[in-house]
């Protein structure tokens, strides 16, 4: 009996030993009491995926990534449920409105709800130039909304000759128009500087002659703006101006000028109102291109205005920024910087992309998006790359593999001999192959 019980035990410590195994990775998947432990089974946060009968949750201020082909099943999985629960501000980026038609009749129950389309003239109107405060911020302000305009792809690395004059024509031409002109638009700036009615040359003296600040004379930044381009030859001078142009190109669109005539919403009103705002900004498929310079101006607006004071997030309405396909905005250099610290800012991101190479062809492969979502979901991919990636991310496990050697006669009814011996090998928790092989309903969720 003492034997018996000898190795018995003995067989169960060997079995729990090989559990344990960890000489080549303790990588494993959580059991559900850590899952709890890591606060994700809960009411509140974003929605991450559904184990058994209940929802995986995200509350806490990290960022969260979400690798998802097309049609994969990420707005109905995590997108929409998101938005139906979530108590603060948002901001939407919805190509095809489908967030829109399903999210704004229920969140409109509780907050505001605002459409943003520059294609469709019922849309609520957004003045990116009502946006320039007045006095010491004015410049910076300006300069800001010229850097998103001289790089409307979001592609350039470093800028040329034509599109550095350009900027600081443009900063010029948007402080006096800011200050001179009745029709304070971007549209109205495209208007001033190709006035049929007047050369080039008379519109650059107008803009270095006029009492912008009254007594003090001229704005110094407009006036050497025109004075700048003034000492330039008459080539130089109308290559510049047609550099400028084709950046404002997109506001001469009566369309586009309507909806960025005006402000039916302000920045700080996603915040710092009573209750929350939640803003789609929607296009159609067909135009995304074409309005992707004025939805990047947006977004860099609203990413540097909320960012600047640290001590506001105590007043504010907690934003989520949804932001599906966001890789289709070009690269948004303050925005990849900003995800380092907007957390602290009251601000959580939720970011959706196909692939990997979705991700670097607009932001490089050196770039610190994956660095700064700390939360990232997979579903099954068809990018090699990014499946790899993911698998890397999982880590690797240690598995006992036992191997059977048999001696004997071959015609025997029994085996003279067999001889199991175990060793431990290394295993990736889920290899690439697997990763590309999920089934519809999986994902895998990395905290």
């Amino acid at each position: 009996f003492i034997a018996i019980a000898v190795a018995i035990g003995m067989s169960v410590w060997r079995a729990r030993e090989a559990k344990n195994a960890a000489t080549y990775g303790s990588a494993r998947w959580a059991t559900f009491d850590e899952i709890r432990a890591a606060g994700m089974i809960g009411p509140d946060g974003v929605v991450l995926g559904k184990l058994d009968r209940d929802y995986l949750r995200h509350d806490g201020p990290e960022h969260v990534l979400c690798f998802a082909p097309t049609r994969s099943g990420k707005g109905v999985g995590l997108v929409v449920p998101s938005l139906l629960t979530w108590p603060g501000s948002a901001i939407v980026h919805d190509m095809k409105g489908e967030n829109w038609k399903l999210t704004a009749g229920w969140r409109a129950r509780f907050g505001r709800v605002l459409l943003f389309d520059p294609t469709n003239a019922a849309s609520a109107a957004y003045n990116p130039l009502l946006e320039v405060r007045r006095g010491e911020w004015e410049v910076r302000d300006v300069q800001n909304v010229a850097d998103v305009l001289v790089d409307p792809e979001g592609s350039l690395e470093r800028r040329n000759h034509w599109e550095k004059t350009s900027h600081a024509l443009l900063v010029g031409a948007i402080l006096h128009v800011l200050y001179a002109e009745q029709d304070k638009t971007l549209a109205g700036v495209a208007n001033f500087l190709s006035d049929p009615k007047r050369a080039i040359e008379t519109t650059l003296r107008k803009m270095m002659l006029t009492r912008h600040l009254g007594d003090a004379g001229p704005h110094p930044v407009a006036a050497s703006a025109a004075r700048e381009l003034l000492n330039k030859s008459e080539n130089e001078r109308s290559g510049v101006l047609s550099t400028a142009m084709s950046f404002l190109g997109l506001y001469r669109d009566p369309v586009v000028a309507r909806v960025t005539s005006r402000c039916d919403w302000r920045i700080a009103d996603l915040v710092e109102g009573e209750w929350p705002t939640t803003l789609y900004l929607v296009v159609p498929p067909s135009d995304i291109s074409r309005t992707k310079p004025l939805i990047r101006l947006v977004l860099n607006q609203i990413g540097r205005r909320l960012t600047e004071d640290l001590h506001a997030k105590d007043r504010r309405q907690r934003l989520l920024m949804m932001l599906d396909e966001f890789p289709a905005l070009g690269r948004l250099d303050f925005f990849e910087s900003a995800l380092a610290f907007m957390a602290g800012y009251g601000i959580k991101s939720f970011l959706i992309a196909q692939s990997l190479n979705q991700i670097e062809k607009a932001y490089g492969p050196n770039n610190s998006i994956l660095d700064n979502c700390h939360v990232r979901v997979s579903f099954a991919t068809n990018d090699e790359r990014t499946a790899k990636r993911v698998s890397d991310s999982l880590g690797t496990g240690t598995e006992m593999r036992a191997m059977k050697n048999y001696a004997g006669h071959r015609l025997s009814p029994w085996l003279g001999h067999l001889m199991v011996s175990r060793q431990e090998t290394a295993r990736a928790l889920m290899t690439p192959g697997e990763m590309m092989q999920l089934p519809p309903a999986d994902a895998i969720v990395m905290v």
